[in-house]
C-alpha cells in the first residue's frame, strides 16, 4: 500500500495495517507522539484499532520537552 508518512511518500507491503503495526515497521519507539490519521487527532488507545489503508495520510510526531 502507498501512504504519506509524515509528508513522504511511503510503500508498505501489505493492504491495511493499525496504527500500532506501522509503529512497529517504522520502528517509532517514542513515549510522547502525537498521531494524526487525515487530519483527525488519534488518541493512543485507538492505535490498535485505527486502520491505515491505502492512500491515507499518518503522521506520526515525537512530542520533545525541555527547559
Amino acid at each position: 500500500m502507498k501512504i504519506m508518512l509524515n509528508n513522504r511518500a511511503e510503500v508498505i507491503e501489505g493492504d491495511v495495517f493499525s496504527i500500532s503495526q506501522i509503529m512497529v515497521i517504522k520502528s517509532f519507539k517514542f513515549r510522547m507522539l502525537v498521531v494524526r490519521l487525515n487530519d483527525r487527532l488519534i488518541k493512543k488507545e485507538e492505535y490498535e484499532t485505527t486502520l491505515v489503508k491505502d492512500g491515507d495520510d499518518l503522521k506520526i510526531i515525537h512530542l520533545v520537552s525541555g527547559g
